[in-house]
Parts: structure tokens; C-alpha cells; sequence
């Protein structure tokens, strides 16, 4: 049985990670690298800042000291946020679904992108009175595909509710959009809904449901096709 919630937010809520590309290439531009479009969808979505920059300088020689990670990470910050502020970045279908599951279950988000852009844009979109908390890259050492945003989020939840019988993992929906993501709810014990707005349903059949959008998503039959993969 199905207590709590857990959203994604980038490619699952809102339609941000083509931004976030762009915010990368121009944040790398002066040391003359440039992630290949289908490089970064097939591979390093998912990853929060750190892992992502982490990774990249690697693969062209570079040493990630941390003074050069935070450097990188500030610069595509400030260039994401110049991004996002005048745009609506929410998927068609998002708000009703949010609604809907927010009607019968706590929610939260956990995400790998910073929290001061996920409250932004939670709260551009008017939908952050509809979660609990959110997780984001700030909160853990480690990003997706490790499960310490689930489990934090769990914990977070058990907290602010403060119920006698706690939500255990295996009583989480993770709502995500990624492989990486995908991983991360199952190290964590927990149920996954995947929806296809930045992979192929091929790339995410290990999530325990797949649907095509968040748009028209039906809660119950969520629900059933969970009961019917348990």
C-alpha cells in the first residue's frame, strides 16, 4: 500500500533539463568544453552540478578541484536562474496530477538540482504548498543514482508528520523521469512510476510502472498497475 509520495522535479514535474544544458555548455564555454546533446540525455541526466561538472572535467583531463567545481557550479546557477525566471516550465498535466496525489498522500520533492531553484520554480508554478519539504543536491553527499535523497526525503517525511506508524520504504511511490533515478528509489526500497518525458520507455523498464506523460495520469490506475508489478 502506496502512504507517501515522492516527486522528482526536473523532466518529471517541469520541462527544465534542455535548460539546464544550455546553463551547462555556458558555464564550461571558457574552458572550451561542450556537452553533446545526446551525451547528456542518454547518459549524464540525472546527475546533480557536482557529479555532472565532476565527470565532465574528468573525461577531458581536467582535475575537479573543489574550488573549480563551486566556481563552475555558481556561474551555471546564476545563468539557470536568469533562464527559468520569466518562463513557465511546467509540464502540461503536471498541476492536476500534483493536485490529485497531494489530495490523498504526503507529498515531497527530491531532486538533484539546487533548492533555490527548485523553490523557485515550485513556487512560480504555485504547487509548493502541495509538498512537505524538499531534498535537493544541497542536502546530500551523494546525487542520484545513490539513494540518500530518498532516504532523507523518507525521513523528512516521518518527521514532519510525526505518525505512530511510521512510512516505511516499501510504501513510497518515487515519481521519476531517469535511470538514475529509477536506481536510486530501488536502493532506497521503493516503488517507481517513470515517465517518458526525457528517456524511451526501453531505457526506463526497470521502473515497476512506465507511462508515456505526466498529462492525463490517472492516480487509481497508477495505483492498480503497482498492486499488479508487486
Amino acid at each position: 500500500m502506496i502512504r507517501a509520495v515522492i516527486f522528482d522535479l526536473d523532466g518529471t514535474l517541469v520541462e527544465t533539463e534542455p535548460l539546464h544544458l544550455v546553463a551547462f555548455n555556458d558555464a564550461l564555454r571558457p574552458d572550451g568544453i561542450e556537452i553533446v546533446s545526446d551525451d547528456y540525455f542518454k547518459r549524464l541526466i540525472g546527475y546533480d552540478d557536482r557529479d555532472c561538472f565532476t565527470t565532465v572535467l574528468r573525461e577531458h583531463g581536467i582535475a575537479p578541484s573543489e574550488d573549480r567545481i563551486a566556481a563552475l557550479i555558481a556561474r551555471k546557477t546564476a545563468i539557470y536562474q536568469a533562464i527559468i525566471a520569466e518562463r513557465d516550465v511546467l509540464y502540461d498535466g503536471a498541476e492536476q496530477f500534483v493536485r490529485a496525489s497531494a489530495a490523498r498522500f504526503p507529498l515531497i520533492i527530491a531532486t538533484g538540482t539546487l533548492r533555490v531553484e527548485a523553490e523557485a520554480i515550485l513556487r512560480r508554478a504555485k504547487l509548493r504548498e502541495f509538498f512537505l519539504d524538499i531534498i535537493a543536491a544541497d542536502d546530500v553527499e551523494h546525487g542520484k543514482p545513490a539513494p540518500d535523497g530518498m532516504l532523507l526525503a523518507l525521513g523528512r517525511i516521518g518527521f514532519m508528520l510525526r505518525q505512530r506508524d511510521p512510512v516505511m520504504p516499501y510504501e513510497c511511490l518515487v515519481i521519476e523521469d531517469t535511470p538514475a533515478g529509477i536506481e536510486a528509489a530501488h536502493r532506497a526500497g521503493m516503488k517507481v512510476l517513470a515517465i517518458c518525458h526525457t528517456a524511451t520507455a526501453a531505457d526506463l523498464a526497470n521502473a515497476d510502472v512506465v507511462r508515456p506523460s505526466i498529462r492525463g495520469l490517472d492516480l487509481d490506475d497508477i495505483l492498480r498497475a503497482l498492486l499488479g508489478a508487486s
